[in-house]
């Protein structure tokens, strides 16, 4: 199967080692996991069987040695859906094996201006995801294989300026 006739899943389903993803929006709500947003938002306790599939998802890969992490590029205060997304996600998806990383910019310029959302793949494939202005998912496009440097930098610069999510959390985090 060629890079242009894959998408997103087949890039999740045969990666070998490693499975990275930057995050630039401050607001995803209207992407997923919408009726547990409005949960948090309402003070009720996170669900046990929150984000159960991804979780998952995650150990399929994780306990074969596969590296799932990202970095969050965020600046505080955080939105409302920054708080659920880590609060509940990211603590909930480390119980599967995924890293995480923050990338704050509240005081400091943003390394990464402009890039979009990603997903990368064993430093080999590489899918942009698209939302429009309101965090509502678009769809992802797999990028041409001539442009896996330029990923492979983007990832290189997230992680060179980023901290450990639970270190950041312990300062930051309410």
């Amino acid at each position: 199967m060629t890079t242009s006739s894959r998408n997103l899943g087949d890039l999740f389903d045969s990666f070998q080692h490693e499975a990275f993803r930057l995050e630039t929006l401050d607001d995803y709500s209207k992407s997923g996991s919408v009726d547990a947003y409005q949960a948090f938002l309402a003070g009720e306790p996170q669900p046990d069987d929150y984000n159960a599939g991804w979780i998952e998802e995650l150990r399929s890969h994780t306990e074969k040695g596969q590296r799932v992490y990202r970095v969050h590029i965020l600046s505080r205060p955080l939105t409302d859906y920054l708080r659920f997304e880590l609060g509940w996600g990211y603590h909930r998806n480390m119980a599967g094996g995924e890293e995480f990383f923050i990338l704050d910019i509240t005081d400091k310029p943003n390394p990464l201006k402009g890039v979009p959302d990603f997903w990368f793949f064993d430093t080999e494939s590489a899918a942009v995801m698209n939302y429009d202005r309101n965090g509502k998912y678009l769809g992802s496009e797999v990028v041409p294989a001539e442009r896996v440097a330029e990923f492979t930098r983007y990832r290189d610069v997230a992680l060179a300026h980023a901290e450990p999510f639970t270190e950041w959390w312990a300062e930051y985090g309410t």
